[in-house]
């Protein structure tokens, strides 16, 4: 009764509850109560019941993926909800590399990144944009820094720019560092590093999301995969808002995915970008199979069309193929 009352607290219902308390039992769990505060144990009822119903022939089931899906939800919950370990709370404590956005008063929205950090100060890049004119003079303005730090939170802060200086052989600007850091938000996923070869499509108006492709399109590297979106490795430069779509090989099943690019990272030296991806909403049963992949709990099946096999071959060649200018294919154009 303590268990089916702390799983109706979680959100399932009765019969879901009864399916946790014999998915727990055949896993051997004295007390089924604890497969609802544990990773590793919810991991394992969650992998048995993907078993089952693939050995019923009933993996496809809309009730089963449901239910599927809320287990999920449930175990990303226990871990985003869990005390932050890798919470910061100076600007000291800020890695090499790390991207920022420098908002500037009057003068617009600028992106950065850490050059690098000492006790006394914090160097950065220049900061450049699209959007906005050049700054004459950066020393002495007044500035807000925002930077996203991975499978933690965001944070901003204010400061100022003490000089303009070359540091590591690039014009860097020289910040205060602040003990004010504010996090303004965590993160809404959980997310797995990939490094996987696949292929990247620029996305027409009115396509449909999710689409899968049949041809190759633009070699690229997925580097981490999650249910709201992923980042991919391609040659040159490409734009923020740009409209695509990355096809993968996950669980031996071709997935697409779409979404519009939220931020980049120019790599100079090797003239080539990680994009930042947000995922449209996606279909049950392919966000089932990348929080499958994200918690091990995903079983391998073979199901791959040759086609699509070739992209082990064709995506991990070089040179790795660079965003067009320009549309890339019919009906393929930037937003």
């Amino acid at each position: 009764m303590q268990f089916l009352s702390k799983s109706r607290e979680a959100g399932f219902t009765m019969k879901e509850a009864e399916t946790l308390r014999r998915l727990a039992a055949q896993c051997g769990f004295s007390d089924p109560s604890s497969i609802l505060a544990v990773q590793k144990q919810l991991e394992m009822c969650i992998r048995l019941l993907i078993q089952e119903a693939h050995a019923a022939g009933e993996g496809s089931n809309p009730e089963i993926q449901a239910f599927l899906s809320k287990l999920y939800d449930y175990r990303k919950k226990i871990e985003i909800d869990a005390p932050e370990k890798k919470a910061i709370s100076n600007s000291r404590q800020i890695g090499a590399g790390q991207p920022l956005q420098i908002f500037a008063a009057e003068a617009g929205v600028f992106k950065s990144q850490v050059v690098k950090n000492t006790s006394g100060y914090m160097t950065i890049s220049r900061p450049v944009s699209s959007d906005s004119g050049p700054v004459r003079e950066w020393r002495g303005m007044r500035v807000s820094v925002y930077l996203w730090r991975e499978d933690d939170a965001g944070y901003v802060y204010d400061t100022e720019v003490t000089d303009e200086v070359y540091s590591l052989g690039i014009m860097s600007l020289k910040i205060s560092h602040s003990f004010e850091l504010a996090r303004v938000q965590k993160r809404r996923s959980v997310r797995a590093k990939m490094s996987a070869p696949a292929f990247l499509y620029l996305m027409g108006e009115g396509e449909p999301y999710h689409k899968t492709e049949a041809e190759p399109g633009l070699k690229c590297i997925l580097e981490d995969l999650s249910d709201t979106g992923c980042a991919v490795t391609v040659g040159g430069r490409a734009d923020d808002g740009l409209r695509v779509k990355i096809q993968f090989e996950l669980g031996g099943a071709a997935l697409c995915v779409s979404g519009t690019v939220r931020s980049t990272i120019h790599r100079a030296e090797t003239d080539r970008s990680v994009l930042h991806i947000e995922a449209d909403p996606l279909p049950v049963a392919v966000r089932n199979k990348i929080l499958g992949k994200v918690f091990g709990t995903m079983e391998e099946y073979d199901g791959l069309e040759l086609p699509f096999r070739l992209m082990e071959y064709e995506a991990l060649g070089e040179p790795m193929d660079k965003i067009p200018a320009g549309p890339a294919m019919p009906g393929a154009a930037r937003p």
